[in-house]
């Protein structure tokens, strides 16, 4: 039997162009993909063997060798570049016998030749054949013979007759048996009737294409193409990631472009430097990676969704096999190609896909992540802690549940660097915006890697941040705060929605946000107004005037003493609490502090540090600190610090600041909890003050004032952070603001009453404000004004809710129709009797929300217990449908809920509610002994 020896390299022969130099190359790489996945399995006829003529083949033949193969690729129409069936590498160039075809070219292809080719592509690539060399031509090699499919049919025969094929003018002159001449005589009745038939190459209707080389102007062509999807025949595998395909925009219109798998990077294959001419390696699995995408895509159709354009000029695609989708997926999947970020925003959504699969490839250790080792998952993958300072837009520290502070990078984002110009202004504005977001909040943290210490890099821990259920990293990133770091390819400490945050970037910058605006923010300067005495005495007047000034703990000194900054104002100053001495801490390593200093002090840090609070200004010391009070939550930081037992209460102090009442009663209890500084408080030791005279005359008692009754009809409009409400009395008055409210829609309906304020607002003006939740105009009145931001805190006076909006929702209040003097502010300062609230954020909200639940839309009925010297109505609620009698009242449910506790000392008014107040301490212990709520460590009414 002869043998004969499979060519490697280049196919040989004229006018094959640049395609017979393209297809026909082959690897070097002494590996094969007969291992590999085959995501595309074909079921093959049983093979013949050699010597087992197919059909119609001539007797005389018979002893002629058939040989298996399949087909690689196709040169043109009547010739093939065949491979061994077990051995890819080993391929060989095969023409059909007696015929010939229009040839492709790079200057102009003949017309008919990519039809020619096309036909024989469908019939042939990648299939399994058989084939026969009939003769050779001297000197060249090359073979020329006949090719049986699978399903029995035979070239060149099958191509003459759909007339693709024409024989050549000079078959037969050479062949003198009987066999070959009666194999003509068939080819040449084939060719005739396909003449005849006008088929294939005889078609008076076959045009030449147009086929351009490249994308000439590739922005233009992007802005027509992109997002779209194109027909396209793969040309050249240059590697498992990069090809040359044929971009079939239309019949007579080709483009030949070098095409970038989108979503991935595979490893380079053998190649030649043209500066130097030397052999330059494949990388590890390129050679199979790139046999990989021949096996299923080399002249095949494909679907190309065009995404962008390389830094090159080259286009970035999808490639997609007709049937089984993204060749990229199956690349990954096979361990033959890694993600590449860099083409993530071009995808989308379609990137998750890719990272699933090299995951699984990543599992398997498949091809080039043989060597791969999983990312250790560290315990407690979700913790809850508590943000207790922002260092930066992308640095926060936190403390867990065990009181353990820690530093915590968000994950993949970068915050505006200090030393690039373009984003170094807006440093302080990125940082107020997260600590906004999150200081003081719980938040939960996934750890996504950690880095030791390195030179003078601290260790840190990466971590992607969660707070109700919005990714902080990625928020940062919408709003142009935060940049995302560009990791290196085998980097997996990164966030798992990375993706998502370079799509966000993306948005960012088109949309203009954050430092992505183009325009340098001024950083905000605050005045030291504490830097002296005079500064202090200069600016004390005007926050005198103001009560509870919005402010921001920028540092904490002491127990007692804080930096704090005053945004509206832009000043920054030193503020020590009145009417206390908290103890000194140690300021060194070797300075002492006093007994519970740094308690005080840690206390002080936990609680306040970067937090908004609100401040009374009273006075300043004699080095330009200025005195006063601080709440924090609504809460005197002051009688929190003496409530703990960290501080003491200057009397004399307190008594001019006006809050010595609240702190002696905080003092009493820290001494009776021995807390603190009192840890060793002997009461004994104490010398009891002098009960004051009673003001009413005899016996030392205060006189009990006997409870009204005064039933009135109301709606409760509005209930804030602390559980006062807002009501409505259901009467004339809610018939005229009815009958008002409509006139006032319809006036402001009308453009001609479209027109702004006039000047900027002030506290206290009455204006018309655009609510937000419903955009209908409703009567206001300014609270507060943040004049940098033209941005006003208003009041809604029918309803009592308020809200920040700009001044260019507000209008003018002058008409007299709408005036006060016409119809009052409706919503009136409700609390509701005998009821105290928690403290404690979280107990207080579900008072609250179970508060609102109880009340929202329902028509009920408030008895004024009590009203005010400055207004404001102590009220028992009842609603009519369900209560039978006076005990049945809403302020009862919310005891029995164990949302509120009976104050344990009463007013001299609440004295008169014996009966009521009986059933409330009843339903007390009920909530206790069932743990209901803010009970449910137990009776904690001492502590």
């Amino acid at each position: 039997m002869p043998v004969r020896t499979f060519k490697i390299g280049y196919a040989s022969g004229q006018n094959r162009g640049r395609q017979a130099s393209a297809d026909s190359s082959a690897s070097q790489n002494s590996g094969t993909v007969a291992n590999l996945i085959e995501p595309f399995p074909a079921p093959l006829s049983p093979p013949l063997e050699k010597n087992t003529p197919p059909p119609n083949i001539p007797p005389s033949r018979y002893n002629m060798p058939f040989f298996n193969g399949k087909v690689k690729s196709v040169l043109s129409g009547d010739s093939l570049i065949i491979t061994a069936p077990k051995n890819p590498n080993a391929v060989r160039t095969f023409s059909l016998a007696y015929c010939t075809a229009p040839h492709l070219k790079k200057d102009a292809d003949e017309i008919g030749a990519l039809e020619s080719r096309d036909a024989l592509r469908e019939l042939a690539v990648g299939k399994d054949i058989q084939f026969q060399v009939l003769y050779t031509i001297p000197n060249t090699k090359r073979e020329y013979g006949v090719v049986v499919l699978n399903d029995g049919r035979r070239l060149p025969e099958e191509m003459v007759k759909e007339g693709w094929l024409k024989l050549r003018e000079d078959a037969g002159r050479k062949e003198d048996s009987e066999e070959a001449l009666q194999q003509l005589d068939h080819l040449r009745l084939l060719e005739a009737k396909a003449r005849n038939d006008d088929k294939g190459l005889w078609s008076p209707d076959l045009a030449r294409i147009d086929v351009q080389n490249d994308l000439g102007d590739s922005q233009a062509f992007l802005e027509t193409y992109k997002g779209k999807t194109l027909d396209a025949i793969v040309e050249r595998i240059l590697s498992g990631d990069r090809m040359l395909v044929r971009l079939l925009i239309s019949p007579t219109k080709h483009i030949l472009v070098m095409t970038l798998v989108a979503g991935i990077r595979a490893p380079t294959t053998e190649r030649v430097n043209p500066s130097n001419n030397q052999t330059q390696p494949a990388e590890k699995h390129g050679n199979s990676s790139r046999q990989f995408v021949e096996t299923r895509l080399l002249h095949r159709k494909v679907k190309i969704d065009v995404l962008g354009l390389s830094p090159q000029g080259q286009l970035i695609a999808s490639v997609k096999h007709i049937q089984h989708g993204s060749i990229a997926k199956h690349l990954l999947e096979a361990g033959l190609a890694r993600c590449t970020d860099f083409h993530s925003t071009l995808l989308g959504a379609d990137m998750a896909p890719l990272r699933d699969a090299e995951k699984v490839a990543q599992s398997a250790k498949l091809g080039v992540f043989e060597d791969h080792v999983a990312k250790a998952v560290g315990p407690g993958g979700n913790l809850e802690a508590q943000v207790t300072r922002v260092f930066s837009a992308d640095v926060i520290f936190v403390r867990n549940r065990a009181g353990v502070e820690k530093r915590i990078n968000i994950s993949s984002v970068r915050g505006p660097r200090q030393n690039e110009a373009t984003e170094a202004p807006f440093r302080d504005e990125a940082k107020e915006y997260l600590r906004k977001k999150i200081i003081g909040k719980h938040v939960r943290l996934s750890i996504d890697g950690s880095r030791p210490a390195a030179g003078e890099y601290d260790a840190k821990e990466v971590a992607t941040i969660t707070y109700n259920d919005k990714n902080i990293g990625l928020l940062l990133v919408q709003e142009g705060w935060c940049s995302v770091v560009r990791h290196r390819r085998d980097d997996t400490d990164r966030a798992p929605n990375y993706d998502e945050l370079l799509a966000a970037q993306e948005t960012a910058k088109e949309e203009k946000k954050g430092m992505w605006s183009g325009k340098p923010a001024k950083a905000k300067q605050y005045v030291d107004a504490s830097e002296t005495l005079q500064k202090a005495k200069i600016q004390l007047s005007t926050l005198q005037r103001q009560k509870k000034i919005p402010a921001i703990v920028d540092y904490v000194k002491g127990g007692s003493r804080f930096t704090v900054l005053i945004p509206r104002e832009n000043v920054k100053l030193t503020f020590v609490l009145g009417g206390i001495r908290a103890p000194k801490s140690a300021r060194g390593e070797k300075d002492k502090g006093e007994p519970f200093g740094q308690e005080a002090h840690d206390l002080a840090t936990k609680r306040l540090t970067q937090r908004d609070v609100e401040i009374d200004v009273h006075n300043v010391d004699k080095v330009g600190g200025f005195i006063g009070e601080l709440y924090i939550n609504k809460e005197s930081f002051a009688k929190i610090l003496v409530e703990e037992g960290y501080a003491t209460v200057h009397a004399y102090s307190a008594e001019q600041s006006g809050n010595a009442t609240e702190l002696l009663a905080a003092e009493q209890r820290a001494k009776k909890a021995r807390k603190g500084l009192w840890v060793d408080w002997d009461e004994s030791m104490d010398i009891p003050e002098e009960e004051a005279s009673p003001a009413n005359g005899t016996n030392g008692h205060e006189t009990i004032v006997p409870r009204e009754k005064d039933y009135r009809d109301v709606l409760v409009t509005h209930i804030d952070e602390n559980g006062k409400l807002k009501l409505q009395t259901i009467g004339q008055g809610t018939a005229k603001l009815e009958t008002m409210m409509s006139q006032f829609k319809s006036f402001h309906l009308n453009p001609a009453n479209s027109k702004g304020l006039e000047k900027d607002p002030k506290a206290g003006d009455f204006v018309a404000a655009k609510f937000t939740e419903d955009n209908q105009w409703y009567r206001a009145r300014i609270r507060s004004n943040d004049r940098a931001a033209k941005q006003a805190e208003i009041v809604y006076i029918d309803y009592g809710n308020s809200e920040k909006m700009p001044w260019s929702r507000l209008r003018p209040l002058s008409q007299a129709q709408f005036s006060t003097q016409t119809l009052k502010p409706q919503a009136v300062d409700a609390v509701l009797s005998l009821l105290q609230f928690p403290t404690n954020t979280d107990y207080l909200q579900d008072a609250i929300r179970f508060l609102g639940e109880a009340t929202e839309g329902k028509e009920l009925v408030a008895n004024v217990d009590y009203t005010a010297p400055e207004g404001t109505l102590y009220i028992t609620l009842y609603d009519p449908t369900v209560s039978e009698k006076l005990t049945d009242s809403i302020n009862t449910e919310i005891i029995t809920e164990g949302h509120a506790m009976v104050p344990r000392k009463l007013k001299a008014w609440e004295r008169g509610f014996g009966d009521v107040l009986k059933v409330l301490r009843e339903r007390e212990e009920e909530a206790i002994e069932a743990r209901r709520s803010l009970w449910e460590y137990g009776d904690l009414r001492d502590d």
